[in-house]
């Protein structure tokens, strides 16, 4: 069976496509598939939006679509960006530009326990969902670090382990990070709905 991967993410799309084809899951970009869509996230929790993208992508190609939605969420600005990490300062920042402004929002924060979340949803063209959710607890640096990964990567250090989730390599961030856990409880859980098919 093949899977259409419903983002125009191309960090996540190589994250997802690493992770999931370990599992011996075929798949394939929506842009492989045919689709440019961009799906509205309008949701109010990741899997709210997940749901979105993954319900768009399978009722245009007609095939079972994989989607995830995830942020950061941060102690100190009461769970914030959260579903808004994206676009979080407005839609003309980079990732450097919302690192930045996540740094001064935090200047002088003693407090700067965070975790990121993946929530990740298939959606079948017969309506049926299976998903799934992941965390990654860690801290907020006080500047950024590492080359690797995206996002806030370079400010987010990883919960016993030293190191920011940018200063990981692909495999040692896919075995610890919230999406990497997130596709795992998927993977089981699918194996579970396909099994039942």
């Amino acid at each position: 069976m093949t899977f259409v991967l419903a983002s125009n993410n191309k960090e996540k799309l190589k994250e997802l496509r690493d992770i999931l084809s370990g599992f011996g899951l075929d798949v394939i970009s929506q842009r492989e598939a045919g689709l440019e869509l961009e799906a509205e996230e309008t949701g109010e929790t990741f899997y709210d939006n997940a749901l979105i993208k993954a319900r768009a992508a399978a009722e245009y190609t007609g095939m079972p679509a994989i989607a995830d939605d995830s942020g950061l969420m941060v102690d100190a600005l009461n769970g914030g960006p959260g579903v808004h990490s994206k676009r979080y300062g407005g839609e003309g920042l980079t990732d450097s530009g919302r690192n930045a402004l996540l740094l001064q929002k935090l200047e002088g924060a003693e407090q700067r326990g965070a975790k990121f979340v993946s929530c990740i949803v298939c959606f079948f063209p017969n309506g049926d969902i299976v998903s799934a959710q992941g965390e990654c607890r860690g801290e907020i640096l006080r500047a950024p670090r590492g080359s690797g990964g995206f996002g806030y990567d370079p400010v987010f250090l990883v919960s016993g382990g030293g190191k920011s989730m940018a200063e990981l390599t692909p495999a040692e961030k896919n075995a610890v990070s919230h999406r990497g856990n997130a596709l795992r409880a998927f993977e089981k859980k699918l194996k579970e709905y396909l099994s039942r098919g």
